[in-house]
């Protein structure tokens, strides 16, 4: 560990030695010095940590470099084949404006219609609607008044309409956007005053609104065959709480809970009706339950990286090239190793934590100062026993088509909750943090299965659900 060209590890060797060496030193200075030497250590441990070699997202890195990829074969720009995104004219224009040649420009002939030539502008236009519903009033002869109903859904003199509440929980709970800045938008562009406990409220109904998808949201994921599956910690009311997510490539499902382990997991109810494959990044109470595990190889290279960069672990470089080298066979051959493929790449991978035993062994058993317990490991020597231990959960992508080499998917379905927390700060409270998770749910899995997120909440509002829910 090098900082400001300083060689800490050199120089705390060297601390080292000097204290073997002074004989006068009285224990206490002896201990403080050894606590001093421990606590920098930690320290620098902790100041060498980055998005690259520990769960640091890259917008904590200092002084972050951009890094180029590698040049590939292709020429930059558009591919062949993609499908474009440029601004196509439409068949039925809403307005059209004619514009008529100045004849007395043009000079003095008979000419003839041949036609036009057309351009066309997209814009907006923003608009407040407003519908009066005028009930009809019958009196007969004897005076008796007769109403007209109005439709099930007027209710008050004056009131919101389902477009106002779906766009007001689009830019809240779907944009991230405050409630103070939701107010103004509305009051500003829309001319329609709009309190906070309206957007709340509209917030409210919505996750009302959901309840028969958040059932079948948890079904479909119980019953998939491939399940995703993270944690992140959340701020409600200054209160330490966790945000759990289950998801897969058609269904996403968020869920607040006090607790991170087994006790979330249970109330959850999603895991302990799992049977397939479970993508994760072994946290323990997952392999409480009896389904097949797949761990996130992304986590393993990050470690690995910190190994070799702070422990000097040199196998640790050699394991995370050949990691990589595995996902890059895995995607050269379409998704699956065959056999004997795979059966070389697991011969080198077991090659290198064998070697691994001599640089980096377990701690030595005679130097134990209790009975009981497992005596505490190093960060490195902690992975290399979980690379070797649970080697079939590190390697399942090599021969299973549908393990990926990584839990991105799970980690950026969750990575959203982060940005509502950047911006917001924290939950206000728990039914807050329990609506957002039902709404985001929600929303997230119409857009898996191709609907965009305005559509959702304006089918919702009118009180139906998509068919795939159905």
């Amino acid at each position: 560990m090098t900082i400001n060209n300083v060689d800490i590890d050199a120089t705390l060797n060297k601390v080292k030695v000097l204290l073997k060496e002074e004989k006068d030193l009285s224990p206490a200075v002896r201990s403080m010095i050894e606590l001093l030497a421990l606590v920098i250590t930690l320290l620098v441990g902790r100041l060498n940590l980055n998005s690259s070699n520990s769960s640091k997202p890259p917008s904590s890195d200092p002084n972050r470099k951009k890094v180029c990829k590698a040049k590939g074969g292709k020429k930059a720009g558009g591919q062949k084949g993609r499908v474009g995104v440029t601004l196509q004219k439409v068949d039925d224009p809403d307005e059209i404006e004619v514009i008529k040649l100045d004849r007395r420009k043009l000079p003095p002939e008979r000419y003839k219609e041949m036609g036009y030539e057309s351009r066309q502008v997209f814009d907006i236009k923003i608009a407040r609607v407003v519908t009066e519903y005028r009930a009809q009033i019958l009196e007969d002869s004897k005076g008796k008044r007769f109403v007209a109903q109005f439709p099930k859904e007027v209710t008050k003199a004056a009131q919101y309409g389902k477009s106002v509440k779906a766009h007001s929980v689009y830019m809240s709970q779907f944009q991230l956007i405050p409630y103070n800045r939701v107010q103004d938008y509305f009051k500003e562009q829309l001319q329609i005053p709009i309190s906070s406990g309206s957007i709340y409220n509209f917030n409210r109904e919505a996750y009302d609104l959901l309840g028969v998808f958040e059932e079948k949201d948890k079904s479909k994921l119980a019953e998939s065959v491939l399940m995703h599956v993270d944690e992140t910690g959340i701020n409600i009311g200054g209160d330490r709480y966790w945000l759990h997510c289950a998801s897969n490539d058609l269904w996403t499902y968020f869920f607040p809970h006090e607790k991170r382990g087994a006790v979330a997991t249970e109330a959850i109810g999603i895991l302990p009706k799992f049977t397939g494959i479970l993508c994760h990044d072994h946290w323990k109470p997952y392999y409480t339950y009896e389904c097949t595990h797949s761990l996130c190889n992304a986590h393993h290279l990050r470690e690995l990286t910190r190994a070799w960069e702070q422990d000097d672990q040199r196998w640790a470089r050699r394991m995370k090239a050949l990691l990589e080298d595995m996902n890059q066979a895995v995607d050269d051959a379409g998704g699956q190793l065959g056999s004997v493929e795979s059966n070389k790449y697991r011969y080198k991978y077991r090659a290198i934590l064998k070697k691994a035993e001599f640089e980096c062994p377990p701690p030595d058993e005679t130097q134990r100062k209790g009975k009981r317990g497992r005596m505490k490991r190093s960060k490195a020597r902690n992975l290399l026993e979980r690379l070797r231990g649970f080697e079939n959960d590190v390697l399942r992508f090599l021969d299973n088509s549908m393990v990926p080499f990584t839990n991105n998917l799970g980690e950026n379905d969750i990575r959203m909750t982060k940005v509502q927390q950047k911006i917001s700060g924290c939950f206000r409270s728990v039914d807050g943090a329990k609506i957002f998770c039902r709404v985001r749910s929600y929303l997230s899995t119409c857009r898996k299965q191709g609907m965009n997120s305005s559509n959702a909440l304006d089918i919702l509002f009118r009180g139906k659900l998509p068919d795939f829910i159905n």
